[in-house]
C-alpha cells in the first residue's frame, strides 16, 4: 500500500534524509513544515505536491505564501499550522521530525485523529511520556522509533518472540568530547561542540550530543517505547557508531543491530514496517571497519546522565523541566551566551526549582517547560 506521510520538520536533518528515502519506498506527502527555512521548503513543496505546507515562524508563513502563490499549496503558520499538518485528512503516517518541545501538542493531536507516529521528536516523550502512550494505546496507534538507537531496539524486538527483554543498552558514540575531563570541558567552544565525530545533526541535537544529554533523552525515550524501568537500560561509549543498540533476555543472550552510522536507514524502517526495500545506505563491510571498541560514560565529566537518570526515576513532569532547561541553556549556549559547562549546571538548577508533580496532566506539563525555561533565563539575568 502507498504510505500517505506529512513531515514535520522537513528542512531539518531527518527531514531532509526522509525526502531522500522517498523514492526508495512507496509514499506521497500530504504536508510538509519548517520553522523558517523557506527556500528549502519551496524547493521541496514544488518537488513533492504536498496539499499543505506550514512554517511555524510567522513571518516566514508570509514569505511563504508568495512564493507559492502560483500553485494550489494551502500555506498555514505556528502551531495551529503544525497540528493541521500532523492531522492532515490526506496522511496516515506523521514523520517527527521537529526538534524539542515543540513537537508535543502536534504529535498528541495527530494519534487523537489515528495518524501512526514515526517518531524522531524524542523530546516528546521525554517530557509527557505516560500522556502520548496512554493516547497511543487508546487510539490503537503506532509509535515507529526513527531515532538510530530505538530504531536498533524495536529491530531487534523481531527477533524476541515474545520474549521479555530483561535489559537494554544504549550505544553513545560519546560526541566531540569524548575523554576529556571536567575541568578540560570549561575551555570548549561552539565551534568544538558542533564537530560531531560520526553523525550530521542539526545544531541543537549535536549539542546534546556533546553534553551526553542526547543519550539521557533516549535513556527515558527507551523506558516509556519498551516498559522497562531505569535500572534496566545501560547506556555504553561505542566510538564506531556501527552497533546501535542491544538487548538482553534473561538468559543473557544478547542481539544487536548493526549498520552503517546513516540516519536514512531507520527513517526507512519506520516508514516500511514490516517489510523491508532496498535503500540508499552504504552497506557495512566488518573487515573494513577492523574493530569496535566500548567503554563505560562518564557521568562526572558528563552530569547530563545523572540528571536524566534522575528524572527517569522520580517521572511525573520532571522529564518536562529537565527537557525545557536544556533546551534554554543549550539556545545560550549556542548564541555564545553561556559556556558550556554551564548547560547541564542549569538543567540541574532548574530541576531542583520547578516543584515536582507526580501525575501532571498536558496543562502541568506545558507550564513545566514554561517555568523551567524561566528559571534558566532568572539564573543567567543575575
Amino acid at each position: 500500500m502507498k504510505k500517505r506521510i506529512s513531515i514535520l520538520g522537513a528542512t531539518g536533518s531527518i527531514g531532509t534524509q526522509t525526502v531522500d528515502i522517498l523514492s526508495s519506498i512507496n509514499a506521497e506527502v500530504a504536508a510538509l513544515t519548517t520553522n523558517r527555512n523557506i527556500k528549502l521548503l519551496e524547493e521541496q513543496a514544488r518537488a513533492l505536491k504536498p496539499k499543505l505546507c506550514v512554517a511555524f515562524d510567522e513571518a516566514a508563513a508570509k514569505e511563504l505564501k508568495i512564493a507559492l502563490a502560483d500553485t494550489d499549496i494551502e500555506v498555514q503558520a505556528g502551531m495551529q499550522g503544525l497540528i493541521a499538518a500532523a492531522t492532515h485528512t490526506d496522511c496516515d503516517t506523521i514523520v517527527t521530525a521537529v526538534v524539542g518541545m515543540v513537537g508535543l501538542l502536534p504529535t498528541l493531536a495527530a494519534i487523537e485523529a489515528g495518524k501512526d507516529i514515526a517518531l524522531a521528536n524524542k523530546e516528546t516523550l521525554v517530557c509527557a511520556g505516560q500522556l502520548v502512550m496512554n493516547a497511543a494505546a487508546k487510539h490503537s496507534v503506532k509509535i515507529l522509533p526513527v531515532d538510530s538507537e530505538h530504531s536498533a531496539i524495536f529491530q531487534c524486538v523481531q527477533a524476541a518472540q515474545g520474549n521479555a527483554l530483561d535489559r537494554i543498552i544504549l550505544t553513545a558514540s560519546g560526541g566531540p568530547f569524548f575523554g576529556k575531563t571536567a575541568e578540560e570541558l570549561k575551555q570548549v567552544t561552539r565551534k568544538q561542540a558542533l564537530q560531531h565525530p560520526n553523525w550530521s545533526m542539526g545544531a541543537k541535537i549535536t549539542t546534546d550530543s556533546a553534553t551526553m544529554m542526547n543519550k539521557g533523552l533516549e535513556l527515558i525515550e527507551a523506558m516509556w517505547l519498551y516498559g522497562l524501568s531505569e535500572d534496566k537500560i545501560d547506556i555504553v561509549v561505542h566510538r564506531e557508531s556501527i552497533i546501535h543498540s542491544l538487548i538482553e533476555f534473561t538468559d543473557g543472550a544478547v542481539l544487536a543491530q548493526l549498520g552503517m552510522p546513516d540516519m536514512r536507514l531507520p527513517i526507512q524502517y519506520a516508514l516500511t514496517y514490516p517489510a523491508r526495500v532496498p535503500s540508499k545506505v552504504p552497506r557495512l563491510s566488518l573487515a573494513e571497519i577492523g574493530k569496535m571498541t566500548f567503554f563505560a560514560p562518564d557521568d562526572v565529566a558528563f552530569p547530563a546522565l545523572r540528571l536524566a537518570r534522575r528524572a527517569a526515576q522520580q517521572r511525573g513532569n520532571v522529564g518536562a523541566v529537565m527537557n525545557g532547561a536544556n533546551e534554554a541553556a543549550v539556545g545560550l549556549f549556542l548564541q555564545d551566551a553561556l559556556p558550556f559547562w554551564q548547560i547541564p549546571e542549569l538543567v540541574a538548577h532548574a530541576m531542583d526549582e520547578v516543584p515536582m508533580q507526580e501525575n501532571p496532566t498536558l496543562d502541568d506539563i506545558l507550564e513545566s517547560d514554561r517555568a523551567a525555561r524561566a528559571a534558566v533565563n532568572h539564573w543567567k539575568m543575575r
